[in-house]
């Protein structure tokens, strides 16, 4: 989108991503929560828990699908209405809005598929699923939209084929795990009412905190666009490269969900701390390296994203804060994983409430004065709260994995 004749392209898909981000991944419970009660059902070894414990959230992620599919005409009206962006940006966003929206049911059902893959240590299985998803929705919108020319339709079908693409794929791996492993279907186990209560719970818990991120990250493009569209678009493109560092930092995060999880499940304290500081040393590793590679090479990244001259240069303007954010941000993406292994999903959500809020306040004293910039700064701060509101909870945490 960024090598179209207008920023309004990529504001418009980055208006859309927002709102798929907020209805989508304010379900990621589905993948959050399924990862730590399976990850703990493996280190109990207990076959037929790991069945019910895919079985549960995929029935979940078919009724919300459900929901999402009826409701997407005031979804959309609210969505738009609230970010309020350019007249431009809004009917091209609502095009892209109109044929992702059916990817719902593929999209939340992988998510459950991923938070069990990762549950059971099929960590290469995740990274065949995330890699495929990803490079034929990749390869599909360069040929739909440089080849065909379909524009943002384009960047849309090409996203909605690989979601049904990849949860097919997903079916397809998980069944061959569970044709390992053996066991049974148990159906009063999958219905379980305690056992439901308890997912009910933790996916709440998540849900909470999942919209408190999602939130900030609205507030976040809402105020981008009151700026206009370039500055609108050079600081989705910026996001776009945070979300490579968020993805980049989650393996670390994933990796401690599981390995933290199993050894929360087992009751083994001196193994869970080992796991949490093995975990975090190579995400710090990874932060450091980040953050000097968008020093060092940020601009000549820019330049791959739009050839629009006046995006790019309101992009760099703000990229040291961008580059700043892999060494602030990888405590709390590391902590992330260490509660939703452990199911402490309650710590996670009033940690999340409190940084949303100090992410507020810190919006309202800076972006007036500062503008983008203290825009920016807002989010730093907001990406090191959640940090250190986590922390605050962590010490708890390592006493309980003791029993």
């Amino acid at each position: 989108m960024g090598h179209q004749p207008d920023a309004a392209f990529v504001g418009a898909v980055a208006v859309g991503a927002l709102i798929f981000s907020l209805v989508y991944w304010s379900f990621g419970f589905l993948r959050m929560g399924t990862t730590g009660f399976t990850a703990q059902a493996d280190g109990a070894g207990d076959d037929a828990e790991l069945r019910a414990a895919l079985a549960r959230p995929m029935l979940l992620a078919g009724a919300f699908a459900l929901a999402i599919l009826l409701l997407q005409w005031p979804i959309a009206e609210l969505a738009f209405g609230l970010i309020g962006p350019s007249a431009a940006v809004d009917s091209l966003g609502r095009i892209y809005f109109e044929i992702r929206i059916w990817g719902a049911p593929a999209t939340l059902m992988t998510y459950a598929l991923l938070g069990w893959l990762l549950g059971v240590s099929r960590a290469r299985d995740v990274l065949l699923l995330t890699v495929t998803l990803n490079g034929i929705n990749i390869a599909l919108t360069l040929f739909f939209v440089l080849k065909l020319e379909w524009g943002i339709a384009g960047a849309a079908w090409g996203t909605l084929i690989a979601e049904y693409l990849a949860l097919a794929l997903g079916f397809g791996l998980a069944a061959s795990e569970l044709r390992r492993r053996g066991g049974r279907w148990e159906l009063p186990r999958i219905l379980d009412r305690l056992r439901l209560i308890a997912l009910l719970r933790v996916n709440f818990d998540i849900f909470v905190r999942t919209l408190c991120l999602e939130a900030a990250f609205a507030v976040f493009l809402t105020i981008s666009a009151k700026f206009g569209d370039t500055r609108l678009a050079g600081n989705a493109i910026l996001m776009q490269l945070q979300t490579f560092v968020a993805h980049g930092l989650d393996g670390f995060a994933h990796a401690a969900e599981v390995l933290a999880g199993s050894a929360f499940g087992a009751r083994n304290r001196a193994t869970f701390r080992r796991m949490v500081e093995v975990s975090t040393l190579w995400a710090a590793a990874l932060a450091l390296a980040v953050s000097a590679f968008y020093f060092l090479f940020g601009g000549v990244l820019l330049t791959l994203f739009t050839d629009i001259p006046e995006v790019r240069a309101a992009a760099l303007t703000y990229l040291p804060w961008l580059a700043l954010s892999p060494i602030v941000s990888v405590w709390s993406f590391q902590l992330d994983g260490i509660f939703i292994g452990a199911t402490r999903t309650g710590d996670m959500r009033n940690a999340m409430i409190a940084s949303l809020l100090i992410f507020l306040l810190a919006a309202a004293l800076l972006v007036p004065p500062l503008g983008n910039h203290g825009l920016w700064i807002a989010f730093l701060i907001f990406m090191a709260a959640r940090g250190v509101t986590l922390g605050l909870f962590y010490p708890r945490l390592e006493r309980a994995s003791a029993g």
